[in-house]
């Protein structure tokens, strides 16, 4: 039996039992629509001599082993420094703005690296596929340590900002070429292991982000928030640069950079994340302002449109978009991160304006859900191998929306291990969803796709990020706002503003006011959960309604 007859046989185009020697001569696994070359969808498109073509073309390698552990460090450093750049910041903004002023853009320390690495992010992937990973990565860690000098010698607000943005185009080719080099370096029944392991690395340096940034504004100074990655970078550098090799490929299509693709998609990236994060904030939704930054991105959309269709080889490939698969990852993953918004951003809120819990009480009640994530990622390969890609993250998914409904049933006031165990249980689930489709997706792909289609999936989810965060955000003001129009108690703050600086300092208004306001508070994250259920629930129906049954796995990754 042949390797895409035995491939058939199993959930999404997992072949088993395969010789390794018959990988180039056999058709694409499995089936559903999308074909092995770009923009080929009809079956006849994976035959043996179009698959064998397909993947000379794409730049095919011989089979991975296992690298040196030095690489394996290296990509955790790595994956280290972008993860805890995007929290340190938090607990040192009053040391910065007591020494350099800019209270009232603070915020755009946060927005600013977050808007830098998402339009980064397929610009970074597609360069990855045509120069190589190990260029991308150097570069990207050379510049993420220029910026963090930069930003430890910034004299004002302005200087800081902009090189956090410095920061964040560094952090963009980071955090996209060390999730493409896992696929590039590993088997695919390898690939759970160290994705879970970076998972770990994220998560727990996410979390002590907050704690660290603390420590060093208070016992050193604000500016070693930014020193401390010149040491951990230059080691980064000097491992990676020492000890990775890539594999030897058969050379791939390698055109004139699309430099007019990535001008265009990071004007209007950045155009529509600043209108999200500034819209409802520094104006309102239907201000001239917000419609007329929203309406500027539309015209920079079609403008990438145009300019990617002509492009020899285009940052966005219209490939990313017509083959089921990866479409259906990306609609999938852009779900996930608008859900996502409702644990991160609004959980502590409620823990510490609801339940009365302090910073790092709340920081606990949120982080939990690190604990049991990278662990169901770890276990996903048992049950996507025998289920199938597709199967295992609309099941993790569908018990995502079940337990994020759950949270809406909590009784006020909640304890707070109830939160906490959901924060547990959807730590779990969503282990279950978000690795099975990236190692899904880049089993997909050969060499020279893997880096344009890992970066396709998580733009996306950056992009869904934003938007659940001005969408959510909006869902919760408007919730405060009524119940403040509708109050029976009388000495409530009149402005949104004036709301957790009323629950913080309760003596400013009375025990029955501050009741009332912590009851709205409850009701806001009740809807702000009820929105990410359905969230979950329209990513469910994308994968069961758009995704292929079997996604179309290559020979070269076959399980032997």
């Amino acid at each position: 039996m042949g390797a895409a007859e035995s491939a058939a046989g199993r959930p999404d185009g997992i072949p088993g039992g395969v010789p390794a020697g018959t990988a180039s001569k056999t058709g694409t696994a499995g089936t559903g629509g999308t074909g092995t070359t770009p923009g080929t969808g009809s079956p006849a498109a994976a035959g043996s001599v179009a698959a064998a073509g397909s993947v000379a073309a794409a730049g095919s390698v011989a089979k991975p082993g296992r690298p040196p552990r030095a690489v394996v460090a290296s990509l955790m450093l790595g994956t280290s420094l972008v993860a805890i750049d995007s929290t340190i910041v938090a607990t040192a903004v009053p040391q910065i703005v007591g020494d350099i002023g800019g209270f009232s853009v603070f915020s755009w320390l946060f927005s600013g690296y977050l808007l830098a690495v998402t339009v980064t992010l397929p610009v970074y992937g597609k360069l990855s596929d045509s120069f190589g990973r190990k260029p991308m990565l150097l570069f990207g860690i050379g510049l993420f340590v220029v910026g963090s000098l930069l930003c430890a010698l910034a004299w004002n607000m302005a200087a800081l900002i902009a090189f956090r943005i410095v920061q964040g185009l560094g952090g963009g080719a980071l955090q996209g070429t060390v999730q493409t080099l896992a696929a590039d370096l590993y088997q695919l029944k390898d690939r759970p292991k160290i994705q879970a392991r970076m998972s770990t690395v994220w998560a727990t340096s996410a979390v002590a982000g907050p704690a660290l940034g603390g420590l060093l504004a208070s016992y050193a100074h604000w500016r070693w928030i930014f020193l401390i990655n010149l040491p951990l970078g230059a080691l980064a550098l000097w491992m990676i640069s020492r000890h990775l090799k890539e594999p030897v490929r058969s050379p791939g299509r390698r055109g004139p950079v699309d430099w007019a693709g990535a001008l265009s998609i990071f004007a209007c990236g950045g155009l529509l994340l600043f209108a999200l994060v500034q819209g409802g904030v520094a104006w309102p939704w239907l201000s001239a302002p917000s419609l007329a930054l929203l309406g500027a991105s539309a015209v920079l959309a079609a403008v990438v449109v145009r300019v990617e269709r002509r492009a020899e080889e285009p940052i966005l490939p219209g490939w990313v978009w017509r083959r089921r698969t990866i479409a259906a990852v990306n609609l999938a993953m852009g779900a996930l991160g608008l859900l996502m918004v409702a644990p991160m951003v609004f959980m502590p809120t409620y823990a510490q304006s609801v339940l009365g819990l302090g910073p790092i009480g709340a920081g606990l009640v949120m982080s939990v859900m690190t604990l049991s994530w990278p662990i169901s990622a770890a276990l996903s390969q048992h049950l996507y191998r025998r289920i199938g890609f597709r199967r295992t993250a609309a099941l993790g998914m569908g018990m995502a929306a079940a337990i994020l409904f759950s949270f809406t049933l909590l009784p006020y006031p909640a304890q707070p291990w109830q939160p906490a165990l959901i924060m547990l249980l959807l730590g779990g689930a969503l282990g279950l969803f978000q690795l099975p489709l990236v190692v899904g997706v880049q089993s997909t792909v050969g060499w020279a796709e893997r880096g344009t289609a890992t970066a396709s999936i998580l733009f996306y989810r950056q992009v869904g990020q934003s938007v659940g965060a001005a969408l959510l955000a909006a869902v919760a003001n408007a919730t405060i706002a009524a119940r403040l129009t509708d109050a029976p108690v009388p000495g409530l703050p009149t402005a949104l503003d004036d709301v957790t600086k009323a629950l913080d300092q309760p003596g400013l208004i009375s025990l029955a006011a501050a009741d009332y306001l912590r009851e709205a508070v409850a009701a806001a994250v009740d809807h702000i959960f009820l929105g990410a259920t359905v969230a979950a629930v329209v990513s469910v129906l994308v994968l069961l309604l758009v995704a292929p049954r079997r996604f179309p796995v290559l020979p070269e990754h076959v399980e032997e």
